[in-house]
């Protein structure tokens, strides 16, 4: 049966350099996976594709309409076969973008895109929850699975717990649940508890603790995840383990968000803010 995860996460931690290195080991592993970039920029595929921007369902939708649309079209083989799509956005200044995963996800769906012979199909969702567009994927049963990127950044843990407010209001119409948090290192002071704390505060798990590394930047630099680039290197096994822990997980919650003085108090108990 196949599974459906959305990772989620403030804009900039790392989300879909995380995800695009999370299913190119699990791809390694001979899963089977589709991945369908929920972001205006489109490129939550691009590590996967060699560098290459491909042309997004909405892109297609302007340009020839709903009757001309083919899946072949909007959908590439990446890396180890992944099935690589991307939502696309509005034109500039014009709509708005969470509207847009709701149109491709639903146009995915009548084209067959989500066939049987998937292990797994992943959503890179922008940013927070504060748009209903881009809380989708939760709210319409999508994604049962959700993982949220974060670090020992207060910004980074604030957009962490709002997201799990969203997955609270849709627990029970869309299903959707907490399966861990992933943290993307900054090196901040104390992270890799203050993470441990945040995700049982939750009622959930850190699920992998993924190090700062500069072989990250250098794969991207060369258009490839780390996996691809350097694949026996330490940090290629940090993504396998992700991948294995995501595989074999177990541990799906509806978390309990904490109120935002708790969250800075937690951040002061640890030395991250002065008091």
């Amino acid at each position: 049966m196949m599974r459906q995860v959305a990772i989620y996460g403030k804009g900039g931690i790392g989300k879909s350099t995380t995800t695009q290195n999370l299913i190119s080991a699990m791809a390694e592993d001979g899963k089977k996976i589709m991945l369908v970039g929920c972001d205006p920029k489109a490129d939550s595929t691009r590590l996967l594709l060699g560098g290459k921007m491909q042309v997004t369902v909405l892109d297609t939708l302007r340009k020839y309409g709903t009757d001309a649309v083919d899946l072949d079209v909007v959908r590439h083989a990446g890396f180890r076969g992944i099935k690589c799509i991307e939502s696309g956005g509005p034109e500039p200044g014009v709509g708005c973008a969470g509207r847009g995963v709701i149109t491709a996800i639903k146009l995915l769906e009548e084209l067959g895109a989500y066939s049987d012979d998937l292990d797994f199909t992943f959503y890179d969702v922008l940013g927070d929850v504060v748009c209903g567009g881009f809380a989708m994927p939760i709210r319409e049963g999508y994604a049962k699975e959700i993982y949220i990127v974060a670090s020992g950044e207060l910004m980074a843990l604030y957009a962490a717990n709002n997201i799990c407010k969203g997955i609270v209001k849709f627990a029970q119409t869309g299903g959707a649940r907490l399966g861990g948090i992933i943290c993307n290192s900054r090196k901040v002071d104390n992270e890799l508890v203050l993470l441990e704390s945040f995700a049982k505060r939750l009622g959930s798990q850190m699920i992998m603790f993924v190090p700062r590394d500069n072989i990250v930047q250098r794969a991207e630099i060369n258009k490839k995840t780390v996996i691809e680039h350097e694949s026996k290197c330490e940090q290629a096994d940090v993504y396998r383990q992700l991948a294995q822990s995501i595989i074999n997980n177990e541990k799906f919650v509806v978390p309990e968000p904490m109120e935002m003085d708790e969250l800075e108090n937690m951040m002061m108990e640890f030395g991250i803010l002065d008091d």
